[in-house]
């Protein structure tokens, strides 16, 4: 019997889309690399958890309340068993699921973290479409499998809203661009933090050719809202490493100073 990983990596190679099929091989690769290496971060009794999951490598990020043992599940792409599985061995309990933008690879395991934890699902409205419309994008990307069963969605949110897990708050900030719905999740402290979904990267930003996608305001997005942040606040990217508001806003070559 061939290796999982192995087999993978070869239906992966005969995708007819070749985004799609680089991102899918370059997860593997993460993966292998962060199964291993998985550690929370322990900040101002604040867990923070990311891990890339299939199938594209979306970076799933656990926000957890030490004191309460509450938790927020952000962007679970895929592989909801180990998800569930990670929470439990934080020995956190999951209070809502929060999508930055519902393109296919961050929302394949939302149906099974609800039925888990029956913590409700958040999303901005204007992706809505989106997320009605998930065997569209899988189809539309040429991938070889159907879409899951979805979650009912419980709450919209939107700039300026608040999710709590304990005595954990992150707040909603509509960062549209990457899609009409995209939001970033920011946590105050002596170090901030921002969950970046796919509006920022390090050294890089969001790809806007698809559905609903608009450069002038991913730009206007990441200047007038991600760059009012602190230099210091971690950004946690939806996909890739970690960086920091202070060096994507001197280093950026599409958005930073020049």
């Amino acid at each position: 019997m061939l290796r999982r990983g192995y087999t993978r990596t070869r239906a992966l190679a005969t995708l007819p889309n070749r985004k799609i099929r680089d991102w899918g091989i370059k997860y593997l690769e993460w993966q292998r690399f962060w199964r291993g290496s998985l550690s929370p971060c322990y900040e101002r009794g604040v867990i923070v958890e990311s891990f890339p999951v299939a199938p594209l490598g979306c970076n799933c990020v656990v926000l957890g309340d030490e004191e309460s043992g509450k938790a927020i599940v952000v962007d679970p792409g895929g592989e909801g068993p180990r998800i569930v599985a990670r929470l439990h061995e934080l020995g956190l309990k999951c209070e809502a699921i929060v999508h930055t933008h519902t393109h296919f690879d961050h929302i394949g395991a939302t149906k099974d973290v609800q039925e888990a934890t029956h913590a409700p699902t958040m999303i901005h409205e204007a992706d809505l479409f989106l997320y009605d419309g998930v065997q569209m994008q899988i189809d539309a990307f040429g991938a070889p499998f159907r879409a899951p069963g979805m979650a009912e969605i419980d709450r919209f949110v939107g700039d300026g809203d608040t999710v709590l897990a304990g005595g954990l708050e992150a707040d909603v900030m509509h960062t549209p661009g990457h899609s009409p719905g995209s939001i970033c999740l920011t946590i105050e402290g002596e170090r901030p933090i921002v969950l970046a979904g796919d509006t920022l990267f390090a050294r890089s930003v969001g790809r806007t050719d698809l559905w609903g996608g608009d450069t002038s305001q991913l730009v206007g997005s990441i200047r007038k809202k991600l760059f009012s942040l602190p230099d210091e606040t971690l950004v946690i990217c939806g996909h890739g490493p970690n960086t920091t508001i202070g060096e994507e806003r001197k280093l950026n070559p599409f958005v930073g100073e020049r």
